[in-house]
């Protein structure tokens, strides 16, 4: 049986994964494939019980520190139950988010040390890395103002703009050092034309 693939969709609030990894997906099944759409945090049901404290507002405060590990908590889980398995047995897996969110939103926007996000992440998930990250990149007052019409902001939605620009920058250093792993779309733009662009990334993926 051959290996599946492992994408990730990566960015800030409002740039539009969740209707991209519905547009990607529903290609790769036209082509034949078995498809996981999952996301993190979560993807099983203690993970999503973790994803439940780390974004919902509390009275009780949550140290940077306490937020990363819950996060690598539930993705420990997330990758022995659901990931590593689906990709074994040949199906595609696409994830709404994955480790360079951490180092995007906890090393950029909490400004922990890199260092320790890259352990965590050998520890918890070793070899397993995205095939392709696609990165939805848009300016922070963009994805912002579509977040903030779509629902009430979550914990980590409630932080201020600066918050955003240093998570954004790191996506973007992130994607200047591993060209051959992160596709970069411009998702600023109105919808049909980041749809194109998944569409030309999905058959790029299909026929390679």
């Amino acid at each position: 049986m051959s290996r599946g693939r492992f994408i990730t969709f990566e960015g800030i609030e409002g740039v539009g994964k969740s209707t991209n990894i519905a547009t990607l997906a529903h290609r790769i099944e036209q082509a034949g494939h078995e498809v996981v759409c999952t996301r993190e945090p979560g993807g099983t049901p203690n993970a999503e019980r973790i994803r439940d404290i780390v974004s919902s507002h509390s009275e009780e405060p949550m140290p940077e520190i306490a937020e990363l590990m819950l996060i690598f908590a539930a993705r420990s889980l997330h990758v022995e139950n659901v990931i590593r398995p689906a990709v074994e047995r040949g199906s595609w897996v696409i994830c709404d988010r994955f480790t360079d969110s951490s180092r995007a939103y906890q090393g950029g926007g909490r400004g922990i040390d890199m260092a320790v996000i890259d352990e965590l992440a050998e520890l918890v998930h070793g070899d397993l890395w995205p095939d392709l990250t696609i990165l939805l990149d848009a300016p922070v007052d963009v994805g912002m103002a579509r977040a903030n019409r779509r629902s009430d902001p979550d914990r980590f939605e409630s932080e201020r703009a600066e918050f955003f620009e240093r998570v954004r920058a790191v996506y973007l250093q992130i994607a200047t050092a591993e060209p051959r792993r992160v596709t970069l779309v411009d998702a600023s733009r109105e919808l049909g034309l980041v749809r194109e662009d998944i569409d030309r990334i999905a058959l790029q993926l299909l026929n390679t």
